[in-house]
């Protein structure tokens, strides 16, 4: 059924089948080549959601911003940060509830809010998880080279960062390795990466709670003074920074068509794999700055480098390995969400079909994930890992707020539609989602706004030469009803 009038019809800026706006669910393949294997159930789900928010933000980027930015006070970033994430995580869960389909925010909008913007938003986290990929995987690499140098193999200087990171430094030719790396396992196949996923995510669980358990008996009080050396300021600006350590549910809700009962399970995991990220990041941060001082923190491997500086460096080499082990399923995470994001935009005809066809025997996007693979390791090779790391930040947190802002039009406008998951304190909750993001976005340096429009302004050409038209050939006339979100779907 569309909700279409002659009134609407014909207009550029209205919802109906000529509008930029008219509101669009896809129909999930349920035949042939064109659908993905629904293999994920809560165990497997939850654990993508915890393999996407545990890595280099706590194994990398935490010492970071302790050492330049917040001192101490990265926990007060974290926890500023994770209270952000779980406004937005609230309403990515409701919408996870309804509209079980591929795509996560781009899904989400493009039935709320209208086609153009879910495009936006689309075109928009693609850079943004492949920039994520990016950074996970430069702070992978830190590691690596400390576990190399500990045991006596010494890599050439110019193959140990990219430019500007040290002295010498040309490419970050481990972080390319890794993205390339993550990039295969992705193509053999949901279940097996799937499998693969767990493992490790379980090993990265393991080096957390090694370091908080063993650490916390080396944390020294008067480390921890001053507490916010840069000022409050400072925490704030910090949370803006690792806030890509906290959102890996939105990666997750990527793999709806990959779930067994995604209505029920998507929110469930949302949950449970922030929550127990949250209660590891606090740990983590407190035994990480108790344990040396903030300006002494070693940036590319914080957490091995202070044990080694304690006298334990047999447990540092632990954490390097799993470090390296578990960061690599936060590029696995967000990796596979850019494909399956990549595989949404071009099943429905805003990008070209030639993206997003599957493997036919392993049913993955696998064009689309070489491709990312490949982009995202010249990203590594290349950024800093803070600037890599900032350029994630804006775009998730301009998804939150569009998310966010959804949620509420979409429970006011149909408030009777069945729900798996209903966001709590409504409207409070998701508008604090909206607050908080563009609070955090505003602490971003303008660099990196600009970076951010550019590519914008690119997406909204192809959509104006390319997707616009495409699209209506392949999804033909106007909005949806909004009452169709109620179909039974797996």
């Amino acid at each position: 059924m569309r909700e279409e009038t002659a009134a609407t019809g014909g207009l550029l800026f209205g919802t109906g089948p000529n509008g930029i706006f008219r509101r669009t669910v896809p129909k999930p393949e349920e035949h042939g080549e064109r659908r993905m294997l629904r293999v994920l159930g809560l165990p497997q789900l939850t654990m993508i959601g915890v393999g996407a928010i545990i890595g280099a933000g706590i194994f990398s980027l935490a010492g970071a911003v302790a050492r330049d930015v917040a001192g101490p006070a990265v926990l007060v970033s974290f926890l500023i940060a994770g209270a952000a994430s779980l406004c937005a995580a609230f309403a990515y869960a409701e919408f996870a509830g309804m509209v079980p389909r591929a795509g996560s925010s781009y899904t989400y909008a493009a039935a709320v809010l209208g086609e153009v913007v879910g495009w936006v938003i689309g075109w928009d986290l693609l850079l943004e998880y492949t920039a994520i990929v990016a950074t996970v995987s430069i702070g992978m690499s830190g590691y690596a080279g400390f576990l190399l140098e500990s045991v006596g193999i010494h890599l050439p200087v110019w193959m140990l960062g990219a430019p500007g990171t040290g002295e010498g430094h040309r490419v970050d030719l481990i972080a390319m390795l890794i993205c390339l790396g993550v990039a295969w396992l992705l193509n053999r196949g949901t279940k097996t990466s799937a499998r693969v996923d767990v493992v490790l995510t379980v090993v990265k669980i393991a080096v957390v709670l090694l370091v908080v358990v063993v650490g916390l008996s080396k944390v020294d009080p008067g480390n921890l003074t001053p507490f916010a050396p840069f000022g409050w300021g400072g925490a704030v600006t910090g949370a803006a920074t690792v806030f890509f350590a906290v959102f890996g549910y939105d990666a997750l809700s990527t793999a709806a068509e990959e779930s067994v009962e995604a209505r029920k399970l998507l929110p469930k995991a949302m949950m449970l794999s922030l929550a127990i990220s949250m209660v590891l990041y606090v740990g983590a941060c407190i035994v990480l700055t108790g344990m040396v001082r903030y300006d002494q923190v070693d940036p590319s491997s914080g957490f091995s480098s202070a044990f080694a500086t304690v006298g334990m460096s047999g447990v540092g080499v632990v954490i390097a390995v799993g470090a390296v082990l578990g960061i690599v399923t936060v590029s696995f995470s967000f990796m596979m969400g850019a494909s399956r994001l990549w595989y949404a935009l071009s099943r429905d005809g805003l990008m070209p079909k030639w993206f997003g066809e599957l493997h036919p025997v392993r049913r993955v996007p696998h064009r689309a994930t070489w491709i990312l693979g490949i982009v995202s390791a010249a990203l590594a090779g290349l950024l800093p890992v803070q600037e890599a790391a900032e350029l994630t930040n804006i775009g998730v947190l301009f998804a939150f707020v569009l998310v966010c802002s959804a949620v509420v039009v979409l429970r006011y406008r149909k408030p009777d539609l069945p729900r798996g998951f209903r966001c709590p304190g409504m409207p409070v909750v998701p508008v604090l989602g909206v607050l908080f993001s563009a609070w955090l976005m505003s602490f971003l340096a303008a660099g990196t706004w600009l970076r951010f429009a550019g590519w914008l302004v690119v997406g909204l050409l192809v959509y104006a030469l390319y997707s616009y038209r495409n699209t209506r050939r392949v999804m033909p006339g106007g909005s949806v009803d909004l009452a169709s979100l109620d179909d039974p779907v797996r």
